[in-house]
């Protein structure tokens, strides 16, 4: 071949020309991307079937060079000089960066064995096979080559099948394939066993890693790795292991998500020593792929992913259709969030720090969802102890943490606070401490607030599912409206007489003889069991040691005005008598004579202690005592 063309020594280039050192001038003219070949036909046509086809059908000018345009040859220049040099006996090498390339040139220009033996075509096929789809990291290699001459690559089916040979080699043995792996040091092979002068000495190491491929995946374009992710799914690869990789590749192309995720998804491991960079990845190109690509999948620290992405998301202005996904994916699982990072800044023109509309929405999501799986559950599910009633609590809790974090925000409107609260239905909260805490910071941080305003918010609160703690801090917290202020009051009255009340019939059941203890056993076993007696029980003890400081202050008090009393000198003056000693230690007494010889103070309204006395039986330390009561 070379000798028709004369004595072939190589090509060189004079700028925007390349020539073919050959003793006879050059009969042709191929231009492609500005650049032009001076070449000659009878080495090209014996090899290239496109060439020889279109030289067929065109004019003969024998005084004339021939010119030929090559549109969108796969490869660019330096591809087509390789092939040039195999037109003309040269010697070409085939490498796994340069395999697709050629693959597809040979492709382009028709270089099969019909015109010629052993032609480039079937020289690529057979180094394709052989070299690369066997290969861990030449398959890698091939792949990261695909991306610039990737029109022409689902006609020779060369990604899919290195995609098919990259899932079945996620799901094989390492050792199988001799890949130079470096997760388990230089001292082990790459199943893991422990070499000794390089030779295999058998011995195992158990623990064998899922994660081994993340790192050389990270290496592919998005588009690529979206494919790739889509074949092993389809060839059977555990979803937990596809969101890790998918999780591993976010954090490569998204700088600081692995701030929001909690944690590492996995140690950097590779089983391939490669030379070239990361991929260039469109951050946004990504986000908005990956949020089709993620399977539904519920965990605490996926959750915290998806919350780590919505943030990217909202950063760099994604599509409403990448963030509702997002969104309705958090969710369907907002139970597993945490606080830190369900507070995410408002990256719009919103006048809030924090991005509350998107939480809103969140949380319209979860209701919905819990919606529908309460209304298929059986209506024989115990409420206070089925998953669905954890579900809401859970959420309740974060809602309410989430409105005091919020609070502080001065541009943050009382409107905007409400329809979070009451986002939840009134049953999610067993007790309503969070939620008053969370309005008691608003107050705070907004004292130009009306006391219409404040009442409005405060209608959201059922102060009966206050604590008695909480219902003490409210009694005399300045920043609640006067009215509340009155009912925080009167439902504490109410919570500490019906737990003084349960406190003394706890202590005449445990008082009560053992027969009647052992009757009453029996059917406390029939009815509830006694772990709910147990529970019961240790709750009412508890709050009887809270309530104790308050009963003893008020015995105290009594105790004064009892010493006050002996030491009167003179019982019918103004200045010693009762009414005179109460008023001056602060009490105001209404006195009522009768036919005994002590007199009886009592108060217009009922005091915790007085409840106390009026609810146990007589004993020697209470029938001879004065009572005395507050207004």
């Amino acid at each position: 071949m070379a000798a028709h063309a004369g004595k072939y020594s190589g090509l060189y280039c004079e700028g925007n020309d390349w020539y073919c050192n050959a003793s006879l001038p050059s009969d042709i003219t191929l231009v492609m991307d500005g650049v032009n070949f001076h070449l000659h036909k009878f080495p090209l046509i014996s090899r290239c079937g496109k060439l020889a086809k279109f030289i067929e059908q065109s004019p003969s000018t024998s005084d004339k060079t021939l010119e030929i345009t090559l549109e969108e040859f796969p490869g660019g220049v330096r591809t087509f000089l390789e092939a040039v040099r195999f037109c003309y006996g040269g010697r070409i090498e085939f490498t796994p960066r340069n395999i697709v390339s050629l693959y597809c040139a040979a492709d382009y220009l028709n270089m099969s064995d019909d015109y010629g033996e052993d032609n480039l075509l079937s020289k690529s096929e057979i180094f394709f096979h052989k070299q690369v789809l066997k290969s861990w990291k030449n398959c890698i290699v091939a792949l990261r080559s695909c991306e610039p001459v990737f029109p022409r690559l689902d006609k020779l089916h060369i990604i899919i099948r290195c995609l098919d040979a990259l899932s079945v080699m996620v799901c094989t043995d390492p050792s199988l394939f001799g890949w130079p792996m470096m997760m388990y040091g230089s001292l082990q092979s790459p199943g893991g066993s422990i070499l000794w002068n390089g030779i295999n000495t058998g011995a195992k190491i158990h623990s064998f890693e899922s994660d081994w491929w993340f790192e050389d995946v990270s290496f592919l374009g998005v588009e690529l790795f979206e494919r790739l992710i889509q074949r092993m799914e389809a060839k059977g690869i555990k979803p937990e292991n596809l969101v890790r990789a998918i999780m591993y590749y976010c954090k490569k192309y998204l700088p600081g998500l692995d701030r929001w995720k909690g944690g590492q998804v996995g140690i950097s491991r590779t089983v391939a020593s490669f030379t070239m960079t990361p991929a260039v990845v469109d951050q946004l190109f990504l986000l908005e792929r990956v949020a089709n690509l993620l399977p539904e999948k519920k965990g605490k620290t996926f959750c915290r992913f998806l919350l780590g992405l919505l943030r990217v998301a909202l950063i760099l202005g994604a599509n409403h259709t990448c963030l509702d996904s997002l969104e309705r994916r958090i969710g369907i699982q907002l139970e597993l969030a945490t606080l830190d990072s369900l507070l995410i800044p408002s990256y719009s023109d919103s006048d809030n720090l924090y991005a509350i509309d998107c939480v809103e929405r969140m949380l319209c999501i979860f209701v919905l969802s819990e919606a529908k799986l309460t209304s298929v559950s059986p209506s024989s599910i115990d409420r206070e102890t089925s998953p669905v009633t954890g579900r809401w609590k859970k959420v309740a809790k974060l809602v309410d943490n989430y409105i005091a974090e919020v609070a502080s925000d001065v541009n943050l409107k009382p409107k905007k606070v409400r329809s979070l609260a009451e986002a939840l239905p009134e049953s999610s909260r067993s007790l309503h401490d969070g939620l008053y805490r969370a309005l008691d910071i608003y107050f705070k941080t907004h004292p130009w607030l009306s006391e219409k305003e404040r009442e409005h918010l405060c209608s959201i609160i059922d102060f009966q599912k206050l604590s008695i703690d909480a219902c003490a801090h409210a009694s005399h917290n300045e920043r609640l409206p006067l009215r509340v202020t009155f009912q925080v009051l009167h439902f504490e009255q109410i919570q500490l007489k019906t737990a003084l009340a349960r406190y003394r019939h706890v202590l005449d059941v445990q008082t009560a003889p053992a027969a009647s203890l052992i009757e009453m056993s029996g059917q406390i076993v029939q009815r509830d069991g006694w772990v709910t007696l147990v529970r019961e029980n240790h709750g009412l003890k508890t709050d009887m040691e809270r309530m104790k400081p308050r009963v003893e202050k008020l015995e105290q008090e009594f105790g004064k005005i009892k010493e006050e009393m002996k030491r009167v000198v003179k019982p019918h003056s103004y200045r010693s008598s009762p009414s005179s000693i109460a008023r001056r230690i602060g009490c105001n007494l209404f006195v009522r004579h009768s036919n005994a010889e002590s007199d009886i103070l009592e108060s217009m309204t009922p005091t915790p202690r007085a409840s106390v006395e009026q609810a146990q039986p007589s004993t020697p330390y209470s029938r001879n005592r004065r009572r005395f009561s507050l207004l």
